[in-house]
């Protein structure tokens, strides 16, 4: 623990505030009223779990930026981006095909497609890098990854022989495949960073857990989860013996079914929370500063049960953790559960709903800094 002459030093650790301000953005607000309040260094670590916003956690980090035109949800040309160090490149759905890409905010859960988190994958092939690790929260889409595989060069076949589009309308239209050799892949490890655990079809898969968020009636979520058994066992039958094994496999349903796409591909499943964590370098940052501060849009018990900022805690050591989140579901006496000295939130400070009002929420952000810096002499015990 630092003396009372050394210099104070924070890590800001913070998950998006999904809806209104980016983990970068959250990081920089509560650090600008830390620094109001007197000389507290603070290290900025903007943080993601494989869910939007990987793409610019790893740019912070020091990542380069790779920008490109890609396909979005509806086929309109899109900005996207992925992070790549010459070496590992990170790949999302959120800037490629995300619920946030979406023409005036429609949802369109049978008509949305993945292709463009494809073209992005494929991008990411070109130069060369020895792993991709596939950011699969947020998407729009609902169709098992067909697009983003047809990206990559497979072909879906109605009973005609007419090549389909991948979507979740036409999966069940799906009658045979062309396979594609893809033998970049053979070189590039594929990584799915994600803590979602739901299998494709069924009473816990996508369409019936994630279907309803992306727009879809108590009748698309009965089409879809038909439509992506049917694909699946079309492409069992095609030749491809692994594909029941994959929709099975827990994760395959994450991101609609883009999971299974990835795991048929032949990606490997990790803990999104803690790969962010270790690529991203928190263990190395935090052990040079004396607190360590995280937060999301919302503490409940989906934290406690492996979210970043429960990560960011069970590795945080004995130092003291602070949480600040838009709102928290956990009453105090169970802030012990994830080792936290304070919780701040911003439905505290506010009668207003700030979790669409990005403005709000930064004025209040930068309130709850000015007081963490104030107490910071008291909340590290000097």
């Amino acid at each position: 623990m630092s003396n009372a002459t050394a210099p104070k030093t924070v890590l800001i650790a913070p998950d998006k505030f999904k809806g209104s301000l980016t983990a970068g953005e959250v990081a920089d607000v509560l650090a600008a009223g830390i620094r109001s309040a007197g000389a507290v260094h603070c290290e900025l670590l903007p943080l993601a779990d494989g869910g939007d916003g990987s793409v610019d956690a790893a740019v912070t980090s020091g990542f380069g930026r790779h920008a490109l035109v890609v396909p979005g949800p509806t086929g309109q040309p899109v900005r996207a981006s992925i992070a790549f160090d010459g070496v590992t490149a990170v790949v999302e759905v959120a800037n490629t095909c995300g619920l946030g890409l979406l023409p005036h905010g429609r949802l369109l859960p049978l008509d949305a497609s993945s292709r463009g988190f494809g073209e992005a994958v494929l991008f990411a092939l070109s130069l060369k890098p020895a792993r991709i690790v596939l950011a699969l929260g947020g998407s729009a889409s609902s169709d098992g990854g067909m697009g983003m595989l047809t990206a990559l060069g497979f072909r879906f076949l109605d009973a005609s022989g007419l090549s389909l589009e991948g979507n979740g309308r036409n999966l069940g239209l799906v009658h045979s495949v062309l396979g594609a050799s893809l033998p970049r892949l053979a070189d590039t490890e594929l990584i799915v960073a994600s803590d979602v655990h739901n299998p494709l079809c069924g009473p816990d898969g996508a369409p019936e857990v994630f279907g309803p968020q992306k727009g879809a009636s108590v009748q698309d979520v009965a089409a879809l989860d038909a439509g992506l058994a049917h694909f699946v066992s079309v492409l069992a039958s095609g030749g491809f013996d692994d594909a029941v094994s994959c929709a099975e496999h827990p994760g395959a349903g994450s991101a609609g079914g883009i999971g299974f796409a990835c795991l048929f591909l032949g990606a490997s499943q990790v803990s999104g929370a803690d790969y962010f964590l270790d690529l991203l370098d928190f263990d190395t940052r935090k052990d040079s500063c004396d607190v360590v501060i995280t937060g999301e849009g919302s503490i409940d018990e989906q934290t406690l049960a492996g979210k970043l900022p429960a990560a960011v805690a069970r590795r945080s050591g004995t130092r003291p953790i602070i949480a600040v989140a838009g709102r928290s579901l956990l009453p105090q006496e169970r802030w012990s559960e994830m080792s936290l000295s304070h919780v701040y939130t911003l439905a505290d400070y506010t009668d207003r709903d700030s979790s669409k009002d990005p403005v709000l929420s930064a004025k209040l952000l930068r309130r709850i800094g000015q007081e963490i810096g104030e107490g910071l002499l008291r909340l590290i015990g000097v």
